[in-house]
């Protein structure tokens, strides 16, 4: 990928009052990740969720040169350390993150990731982790290894349970991926730096996040939905009744995943908030990999859903270029079928419609669509 598609993937993320969702609208309408800044304010303001104030904000902006200095900057830091810019659009973008809603435009890696690996779990705690805690950490990597399972471990890189996480991963040969909640010239906590250089070695390290970014709470926030959003399932394994651990568990419901929780004393500080998550069905109870592997049918091959057999010979020709796009790149919202397709999204919408009452599409939360059948071979 050029450096100057790289310029533009990061400078639509210093436009202001443009977030994520926003950003893949604008995309969408615009054609291309280029328009955006070159269409004008009149059209832009006409985009559904934009408005005078947006619009303004991108076609009128007296900052875009600075805006694309700091892009330019933030490519050359990148090229220098080997740290690759991954866009929404582009095919190694993580297909799970993809399909949901406010996931990051545009992320940073750094080391040897694998953003689609078959089968992934986060793995998130307190940071007052007590030895019960670290214990199953090391006992749930050991036994997946034991059950020659291939399991890629999400998490933090935090103190207490991220960590310990992280370190049972890396003792086990699992590949393992830190979500950090600042940008790559920095490691936080600094005392984690040694544990960062084996993360990227046996995995790597991700975010979202600019260079200079400082590790503020607002950002771990906004961590734990990518924490969430690039597994299979979310296991809490100890937290209090408050926390990140929580929060992510919730983002990840959200986001229609499993999310399991370790049980413990309930005189145990640390375990209030997993057992808090069983209680209020919030979670599933595990106790151990085996019970992971048996709600996610780990023992399989592969974990996909099911699809008709009967094949549907009476499709549209835009209905076609939407399956097919289906079947090719998985489940996606209507603005990315709009740029795959190459369709305005008010007929990809009208299009989708009349497939869900064919029973060819069905959607899912999120405005996220899943194709129901089998197409014909050609």
């Amino acid at each position: 990928m050029s450096q100057q598609s790289d310029i533009y993937k990061i400078a639509i993320k210093l436009l202001p009052h443009v977030g994520d969702i926003v950003a893949k609208r604008l995309i969408s309408y615009c054609g291309s990740l280029e328009a955006v800044f070159k269409e004008k304010e009149k059209f832009l303001a006409k985009i559904p969720g934009i408005g005078t104030v947006v619009a303004s904000s991108i076609a009128g902006n007296t900052k875009k040169k600075e805006i694309f200095n700091i892009a330019e900057k933030e490519v050359e830091f990148n090229l220098k350390f080997g740290i690759h810019t991954v866009f929404f659009l582009d095919e190694n973008y993580p297909r799970r993150l993809i399909h949901c809603e406010d996931s990051p435009v545009t992320i940073f890696t750094l080391g040897n990731l694998e953003l689609n690996h078959q089968k992934v779990l986060c793995v998130v705690g307190t940071r007052k982790a007590t030895i019960y805690g670290k214990d199953f950490c090391r006992k749930l990597m050991s036994d997946f290894k034991e059950m020659h399972l291939d399991v890629q471990i999400i998490s933090g890189l935090a103190v207490g349970i991220d960590i310990a996480a992280h370190k049972a991963a890396i003792e086990n040969n699992f590949n393992t991926i830190a979500v950090l909640a600042h940008g790559l010239d920095t490691i936080y906590p600094a005392f984690h730096r040694k544990y960062a250089k084996q993360i990227i070695e046996n995995g790597g390290l991700l975010t979202e996040f600019l260079t200079n970014t400082t590790p503020d709470k607002q950002n771990f926030i906004k961590r734990n939905r990518i924490i969430a959003g690039l597994a299979d399932a979310a296991l809490v394994v100890e937290s209090g009744l408050k926390g990140g651990a929580l929060i992510t568990a919730d983002i990840a419901n959200s986001y229609n995943r499993d999310v399991y929780a370790v049980p413990g004393r309930i005189s145990d500080s640390s375990s209030l908030g997993t057992n808090y998550l069983i209680k209020t069905n919030r979670a599933a109870l595990a106790e151990s990999a085996y019970d992971i592997a048996n709600f996610l049918g780990w023992e399989t091959k592969s974990r996909t859903a099911p699809v008709q057999s009967s094949f549907f010979t009476d499709f549209e020709p835009d209905e076609l270029t939407i399956a097919q796009q289906l079947e090719m790149q998985g489940d996606l919202t209507i603005d990315v079928l709009s740029l795959l397709c190459k369709m305005p999204v008010s007929k990809i919408s009208a299009t989708l419609l009349g497939m869900e009452f064919k029973g060819i599409v069905k959607c899912l939360p999120g405005k996220v669509f899943q194709l129901c059948v089998s197409l014909p071979k050609s």
